[in-house]
C-alpha cells in the first residue's frame, strides 16, 4: 500500500470518526437546550396560572390551542402532586395526528380544594430544528470529507511528485551509463536532503563500480598471465625429452590441475562481472532460433551418450545479453547431459514465459543447495559454479529458476 493511499485511509477513517462523535455530541447539546427551553416554556405557563388564580380566585379555562394544552383535575383529600417534567404525546385536534410532546404535571390550591394540572406543549417544532440542524450538519460533514478526499488525493500527489521522480530514477538507474539522478525542483526540504543523499550514494557507487571493474580487469589479467605461461612451459617440457609413466601421470595431473585453475578464474570473473551488472550488451534475442542452435551444435554430444531429444519449442523474445544468454542455455543443456544416463532422454519445451529442460537420470532427487557455489555431487567432475552462474544470470533480469524431480526426470525450470 502507497503512504498517500494509506494517509489518506487514515486520514478518511480519523476525520469521519471524530465528525462522528461531535455531531452526535452537537445533536445531544441541541435536544438539551431546546428541551430545556420547552421548560421553561412550561414554567411560565404555570407562573400565569397561579397569578391567575390568585388575582381572580378561580380557575382559568381549559385550553386546547394548535401547540399547547391545559387540563385540570380535582385531587381528593391526600393526594399529592409531584412537579415533574416528563416526555409524552400531543394530540392535535386540528390535524387529527398524535405528535411528541413535553408537559409539566403540577398542582394549584384554590380555597380549601387542590387542583392537579397538566399543561402539555407540542415538540414538532423543537424535533423539525433538530432534524434540520442535524442534516445541516451532515451535509457539512460529506462535504468536509469529499473536501478533504481530493485535497488529498491530488494535493499529495503534486506533493510527493518530487519523491517518485527520484524514486523512478533510482529504479531505472544504469550503473554502466554513469548518469546522475536528475534533481526535481521542489521548496520541501526532506526532498532536497533526499535528492543530495541519491546523488551522493551513487557518487559512491560509480567509484566503486570503477574500482571493481578496474580490480576484475586487472586480476582477470595478472592470473591469466601466469596460468598462460605454466600451461605453455607444460607444452614445451612435455615436447623435450621422453617421461616414465610416473613422472608422465604426475605431469598429466599438474597440466589438469592447471586447466581447472584456468577455468575456475574464468568463472569467478564471470560470476563477478554478472553480479555488478559489468556485461550491459542488452538486445533483442530470439530464443527459439538461439534454442534449435543450440541442439543442432550439441546433437553430436547427444549421439555419443545415445540421448533421444524431444523438443516443444514456441516462439519467444527476451531482451538480455546475447553472452549470458548463450551461457544460461550451455550450462543447462551441459548439465542435463553429463548427469544424463546412456539411451537417457532430455526434453525441452520453450513457451513465452518460461523454458523448461528435462532429463533422466540418477533416480535420486538432487540437493536443494545446487545453486550454490561450489555446490556438487560427489561423483561431479565439475567445480560447482555452473548452475550458480545460471542462477546470477536468473536474478540479473528479474528470471527465477528452479528444480523438481517430477516423473524420474530432473527439471529445471526457467521463468522469464
Amino acid at each position: 500500500m502507497k503512504l498517500a493511499e494509506k494517509y489518506n485511509r487514515v486520514n478518511l477513517v480519523t476525520s469521519l470518526v471524530v465528525l462522528v462523535i461531535t455531531g452526535i455530541i452537537y445533536y445531544a447539546v441541541i435536544h438539551f437546550i431546546l428541551t430545556d427551553k420547552l421548560d421553561r416554556d412550561l414554567g411560565v405557563e404555570e407562573d400565569e396560572i397561579l397569578q391567575y388564580v390568585e388575582a381572580y380566585h378561580k380557575l382559568p379555562l381549559p385550553s386546547s390551542y394548535i401547540d399547547q394544552q391545559v387540563s385540570y383535575k380535582e385531587l381528593r383529600k391526600g393526594d399529592t402532586v409531584i412537579r415533574k417534567f416528563h416526555y409524552t404525546s400531543y394530540v392535535n385536534a386540528k390535524e387529527h395526528e398524535t405528535e411528541p410532546g413535553r408537559s409539566l404535571i403540577t398542582s394549584v390550591r384554590l380555597g380549601d380544594k387542590k387542583y392537579g394540572v397538566t399543561i402539555v406543549k407540542s415538540r414538532v417544532e423543537s424535533e423539525d430544528l433538530v432534524t434540520a440542524i442535524l442534516l445541516i450538519t451532515l451535509a457539512v460533514t460529506i462535504i468536509l470529507l469529499t473536501a478533504l478526499i481530493l485535497i488529498n488525493r491530488f494535493m499529495l500527489n503534486r506533493l510527493w511528485k518530487p519523491f517518485y521522480t527520484i524514486l523512478g530514477q533510482m529504479k531505472t538507474y544504469e550503473l554502466a551509463r554513469m548518469d546522475d539522478i536528475v534533481h526535481e525542483p521542489t521548496n520541501i526540504d526532506e526532498f532536497k536532503e533526499l535528492n543530495h543523499s541519491a546523488n551522493a550514494m551513487v557518487t559512491r557507487v560509480r567509484q566503486d563500480y570503477k574500482e571493481l571493474k578496474s580490480f576484475t580487469d586487472n586480476a582477470s589479467h595478472e592470473m591469466m598471465t601466469p596460468l598462460a605461461v605454466v600451461n605453455s612451459k607444460l607444452d614445451s617440457l612435455l615436447q623435450t625429452e621422453s617421461f616414465t609413466e610416473q613422472q608422465g601421470a604426475l605431469l598429466e595431473d599438474i597440466y589438469q590441475a592447471v586447466g581447472r585453475l584456468s577455468k575456475l578464474n574464468q568463472s569467478l570473473i564471470l560470476l563477478a562481472k554478472i553480479e555488478n551488472n559489468l556485461i550491459p550488451d542488452l538486445q533483442d534475442i530470439d530464443i527459439k532460433e538461439l534454442m534449435s542452435n543450440k541442439i543442432r551444435q550439441f546433437q553430436e554430444l547427444f549421439e555419443n551418450d545415445k540421448l533421444s531429444v524431444a523438443t516443444n519449442l514456441q516462439q519467444c523474445e527476451l531482451r538480455m545479453s546475447k553472452y549470458l544468454l548463450d551461457i544460461l542455455l550451455n550450462n543447462l543443456l551441459s548439465n542435463a547431459i553429463r548427469h544424463n544416463r546412456d539411451g537417457g532422454s532430455i526434453e525441452l519445451v520453450l513457451q513465452p514465459d518460461f523454458l523448461r529442460i528435462s532429463n533422466t537420470g540418477k533416480d535420486v532427487e538432487l540437493d536443494g543447495q545446487l545453486f550454490e557455489r561450489f555446490s556438487k555431487s560427489t561423483a561431479s567432475e565439475g567445480m560447482g559454479l555452473g548452475l550458480a552462474i545460471t542462477k546470477q544470470i536468473c536474478t540479473l533480469y528479474g528470471f527465477s529458476i528452479s528444480y523438481k524431480y517430477l516423473e524420474n526426470k530432473h527439471q529445471f525450470l526457467v521463468q522469464f
